[in-house]
C-alpha cells in the first residue's frame, strides 16, 4: 500500500492510492516525499501523546501506529530509490513504492 500525501490524518489510517499497480509514487518529487515523511512522524508523536492521555486504547494505538510505521518505511524506501536512480544517471521518477511487506524488513 502506498500512501498519498495528505491522505493520513490523526483520526484515520493511511489511504492507499487508487491507481494501477506498479505506478504508485510516480509524480512525487523528493520534497513531497519528505513532507509526507514529516507528516507521518508528527502523526506518530500525536498517537503516542493520545495514548499517554488515555484518549486511545492500546490496541487502537498499536494498529494506527503500525499503519504509520509501514507508510514511513515505504516513503523512506521510495526516497532512497529516487536518490540511487539519480546517482546512477537514471530517471528518479521511475521509482515506485514497494509493498509494506517488502520494505518492513529492511535494515535502516
Amino acid at each position: 500500500m502506498y500512501v498519498l500525501p495528505g491522505s493520513f490524518g490523526l483520526n484515520k489510517r493511511p489511504r492507499a492510492a487508487v491507481r494501477r499497480p506498479g505506478i504508485y509514487g510516480r509524480g512525487m518529487d523528493d520534497k513531497e516525499i519528505m513532507t509526507h515523511i514529516d507528516e507521518l512522524i508528527q502523526t506518530e508523536h500525536e498517537l503516542r501523546r493520545q495514548l499517554a492521555a488515555g484518549e486511545l486504547s492500546s490496541q487502537e494505538e498499536r494498529d494506527r501506529l503500525r499503519s504509520a510505521e509501514e507508510a514511513l518505511d515505504q516513503c523512506w524506501d521510495l526516497l532512497r530509490q529516487r536518490r540511487a536512480r539519480r546517482e546512477f544517471g537514471e530517471n528518479p521518477d521511475d521509482a515506485v513504492a514497494r509493498p509494506a511487506s517488502e520494505v518492513e524488513g529492511y535494515q535502516q
